[in-house]
């Protein structure tokens, strides 16, 4: 009988009909059958995505995990008592860290409270991920709030995380299989969400505002300096180029414009040369600041970083839009071309990505495209063997990944020409494991322009002077509890000239994590690498790329290229290369 009344009540919502509903959930109710079809009487199950898709969703959230991760482990520890469970899912809705109860693993796993569930509207209906996303508000969705009725007996709240440009990057759950039955008693969740989804913007603020002035505020001078309420990043000029959501309503509540590019003077009688009078050493009572519409917050400012010994690359490094900034570490030619990925990611300039097998072609594409215009599709085609195009007539705009495109037949290159007329609502991104020269010379030559308008080159494994920070960084993916390499396991992987590239380190470790009886992965863990075929002397312009990723140093780039140490020098003077100073 619950079951018939839940969707009786639906029905008279849909109709127009005063429930009692907040407004929230009715709103959702009517996208779930108006605009994604949906019945609430069919049993969906959850739904999870690939071990594949889960790993490139975690790739691209893999800095806000980072920054997340401590708070929410201090958050579970204070609700794990009463049965809670956390989700961190991000901007797509597919749940990226999560903290439960092992004890109820199975059951958890079964109700899609668990790592890969994909809580999108579209998809799970009204829930608290999801329609978070949708209105970008805290939100809790309690039992038959929920539109499925396999979610009605599940209490969900959700806080939105935004990035510092304003833009949603995540959403924070937490939620219960079961719960008492007043939405009232969700109250406390709420709270503790919504305060932790500030924190983690603020810790967010902090790491990616080094070279700027961060300006805290709060309404209570006892808060200031442990939990304040916002916050924002200011350029040399007092211009706002950071905030935390919090800011808007702090400094502007009447506006709901972008405070990003505004000066701080508009907002409060000060300018940036008063900042340094905020800093700690006053008490945070004497740090008030007058806002221009007459009221009062207490300020603390925290002035630019540049720690001692940085390198000049750490102190310049870019800050690099969504998941582009977890495709490299300390590498200047990758930075270089990840900057330029991330100012063309919000045009439909058409880009080429040129690179060999294994470098991370596809993964590229996927960051760009998600740096991009919200709820566009993604798809991929790739090229050796493609004959047929009229799928392309049906699907929905957005990015389409043509990769390998110089195995494109000629056939097939006058088709993709015709759909490319057709759909000009379809933002092209091509790959190709040669470079854009010899890509000319395979196409016909008004389609090489029409999808190379930009060319974004990713280097070899070899030449990548991060090789370290990748290392660490797929380590920790596929070890949780702080995996280590032993010297001589680093040094042989160092070593290694990959031909594979990155496809091949990760196989390479995913043997070597299988093998390893304990945290620490040792010389004899790691698999023998592949043979080769003999290849031809490497040209000067390869062998100084390797001699710059090493840093110069001849022996390890020796050991990358498989060859003595005097055969490196020998090369290096014939060449007459020199290390730049």
């Amino acid at each position: 009988m619950r079951d018939l009344d839940h969707v009786k009540e639906i029905d008279e919502v849909l109709r127009g009909l005063e429930t009692g509903r907040d407004r929230i959930v009715s709103d959702s109710w009517r996208r779930c059958v108006e605009s994604y079809g949906m019945d609430p009487t069919r049993p969906d199950p959850a739904h999870i995505v690939t071990e594949a898709e889960l790993r490139e969703h975690r790739e691209q959230s893999e800095r806000l995990i980072a920054t997340a991760r401590s708070g929410l482990q201090t958050l579970f520890r204070q609700v794990a008592g009463q049965n809670y469970v956390l989700l961190l899912a991000d901007a797509q809705g597919v749940c990226v860290d999560f903290f439960g109860d092992p004890r109820f693993e199975d059951e958890l796993r079964n109700a899609g409270l668990y790592l890969g569930s994909d809580w999108t509207e579209n998809l799970a209906g009204t829930c608290g991920v999801g329609s978070c996303i949708v209105t970008g508000e805290a939100i809790t969705i309690h039992q038959s709030d929920h539109f499925g009725l396999a979610h009605t007996p599940l209490s969900c709240t959700a806080a939105p995380i935004f990035d510092t440009k304003g833009e949603l990057s995540a959403v924070l759950d937490i939620s219960l299989l079961r719960s008492p039955s007043p939405k009232t008693s969700q109250n406390l969740a709420m709270n503790l969400v919504a305060a932790s989804a500030r924190r983690v913007e603020m810790a967010n603020i902090m790491a990616m505002s080094g070279r700027e002035w961060v300006l805290r505020v709060s309404t209570s001078p006892e808060f200031l300096d442990v939990d304040p309420e916002a916050a924002v990043a200011l350029d040399g000029s007092g211009r706002i180029v950071g905030m935390t959501s919090g800011a808007r309503h702090a400094l502007d509540p009447d506006n709901d414009d972008s405070l990003i590019g505004t000066r701080i003077d508009e907002f409060l009688e000060m300018t940036v040369d008063d900042l340094p009078d905020l800093m700690r050493g006053r008490p945070p009572e004497d740090r008030l600041l007058r806002l221009k519409d007459g009221r009062g917050l207490f300020g603390h400012a925290i002035a630019p970083q540049a720690p001692r010994g940085t390198s000049g690359l750490a102190r310049h490094r870019p800050e690099l839009p969504g998941a582009l900034g977890s495709l490299a570490g300390p590498d200047p030619m990758m930075l270089n071309m990840l900057t330029r990925a991330g100012r063309l990611s919000k045009t439909a300039v058409p880009l080429l990505i040129t690179g060999e097998t294994g470098t991370g072609k596809e993964r590229l594409a996927r960051a760009i495209h998600v740096c991009g215009p919200r709820s566009r599709g993604f798809h991929s085609l790739r090229c050796a063997g493609l004959r047929d195009l009229e799928i392309l007539d049906d699907v929905a705009s957005g990015t389409l990944f043509l990769r390998g495109i110089e195995d494109l037949s000629p056939e097939t290159q006058d088709a993709l020409l015709t759909i490319l007329d057709r759909r000009d609502d379809l933002r092209v991104i091509s790959s190709t494991r040669g470079d854009a020269s010899q890509l000319a010379e395979t196409l016909r030559e008004d389609l090489f322009y029409r999808i190379a308008g930009a060319v974004l080159a990713l280097p070899p494994l070899r030449h990548r002077a991060d090789f370290d920070w990748l290392l660490d960084r797929l380590l920790r993916r596929r070890m949780a509890d702080n995996p280590r390499l032993s010297p001589a396991a680093r040094a042989e992987l160092k070593s290694r000239s990959w031909p594979g590239n990155l496809r091949e380190l990760e196989t390479a470790l995913d043997i070597a994590v299988s093998l390893a009886e304990g945290a620490v992965i040792d010389l004899t863990d790691l698999p023998a690498p592949p043979a080769a075929p003999a290849q031809e002397e490497m040209p000067d312009t390869d062998l100084e790329a390797i001699l710059i990723a090493c840093n110069w140093n001849m022996s390890q780039a020796a050991r990358r290229l498989g060859v003595n140490r005097s055969t490196v020098l020998r090369r290096v003077r014939k060449a007459g290369l020199t290390q730049s100073e």
